[in-house]
């Protein structure tokens, strides 16, 4: 019965401008993880690049473009017995700040560690943690 399974794939933008990172709100009404906060990205399209899945997530979410440095970690979960969310979180710069939301996101924030500390969900924290997020030179 594996027909029945749903892999999905998201790309993740940790977005650096001034050495603080890019969080944003979910909407409260939406489905998954109403009101909680993370990072920028959205799911790949079949058939999309990597990198061009994560830009166009990122431009249609806050409105503008970034760079893509490089990945800084892969995780995974299942969202319930039938579903698997593999998530890449890419570091990115952007000299944009002025952020434009869409309808997904009511909120954002330019967080130091300690905000980003108080703000996200702490399974997005834990992935933080274990791949060293926190240590990144970039991020004063």
């Amino acid at each position: 019965m594996t027909g029945l399974n749903e892999m999905v794939v998201v790309l993740k933008g940790f977005i650096l401008h001034e050495g603080k990172v890019l969080i944003v709100q979910r909407a409260n009404d939406d489905e998954v993880g109403g009101g909680t906060w993370e990072l920028a990205g959205g799911k790949i399209h079949f058939g999309e690049d990597l990198e061009a899945a994560l830009l166009r997530e990122i431009q249609e979410e806050v409105g503008w473009d970034v760079t893509a440095e490089r990945i800084l970690y892969a995780t995974t979960f299942q969202t319930h017995a039938t579903r698997q969310v593999v998530i890449l979180t890419y570091l990115c710069k952007s000299d944009h700040h002025e952020v434009v939301l869409s309808q997904e996101h009511i909120d954002y924030c330019w967080s130091t560690k300690e905000r980003v500390r108080e703000l996200l969900p702490p399974s997005i924290l834990h992935d933080f943690e274990r791949n060293k997020v926190f240590l990144l030179e970039e991020w004063v």
